[in-house]
C-alpha cells in the first residue's frame, strides 16, 4: 500500500555515529522492531540485528559505525546502518548492512536519500550484500554497486 502522496518537507534524515547512541526521540527495542518486521522477506533475526546494533554503537578502535534515520511526520519512516570493518583494500573500509524502508512509505525515494548521504559520508570503500531476487537491488545498481564477487558460504 503506497500513500497517494508524500511531502518530502515532511521527511526528516538525522545521522548519528554509533557511538553518539540513539536519538531522544528513538529507543533501542522499537528500532530493533523496525529493521526486523520492514525488511521482510529478507529480514534477519532479532538477536542478529541486536550484535549488529552492539558493533555499530562500540566505540573500540576498528569498530562502531553510524545509523540514517528517516521521520515522515514524527514516526521512523526508514533505518540505515552502516558498520565500519576497520579495514580497506581488498575488504572494504564499511559494510552497509541494513536498508528499511516502510513499505508504505517504498518507492518515493527514501531509500536512495538514505543511500546517497551514506556514499557521501564514508571516504573509503563500500559494500552490501543483496539477495538476486531483492528489487532493491536495481537501486544499489544505479548508485553504482557492482557484483564484484559472488559470496559462498559454508553451513554447519
Amino acid at each position: 500500500m503506497r500513500p497517494e502522496k508524500l511531502d518530502p518537507e515532511a521527511l526528516e534524515m538525522t545521522i548519528r555515529d554509533g557511538s553518539q547512541g540513539l536519538p531522544d526521540w528513538l529507543e533501542r527495542k522499537p528500532l530493533v522492531d523496525f529493521l526486523h518486521f520492514n525488511m521482510k522477506p529478507y529480514e534477519d533475526r532479532i538477536p542478529d540485528i541486536e550484535k549488529a546494533l552492539d558493533y555499530c554503537m562500540d566505540s573500540e578502535k576498528g569498530k562502531g559505525g553510524f545509523l540514517v534515520l528517516v521521520r515522515n511526520n514524527e514516526e521512523l519512516a526508514g533505518v540505515l546502518v552502516v558498520l565500519h570493518t576497520g579495514m580497506s583494500g581488498y575488504i572494504p573500509d564499511h559494510i552497509v548492512l541494513f536498508v528499511s524502508v516502510r513499505p508504505d512509505l517504498r518507492g518515493h525515494g527514501i531509500g536512495s536519500r538514505m543511500v546517497d548521504a551514506t556514499l557521501e559520508r564514508c571516504p573509503g570503500q563500500v559494500k552490501l550484500h543483496v539477495d538476486f531476487d531483492n528489487p532493491a537491488k536495481h537501486l544499489y545498481e544505479r548508485k553504482g554497486f557492482i557484483a564484484k564477487y559472488t559470496e559462498m558460504r559454508y553451513l554447519k
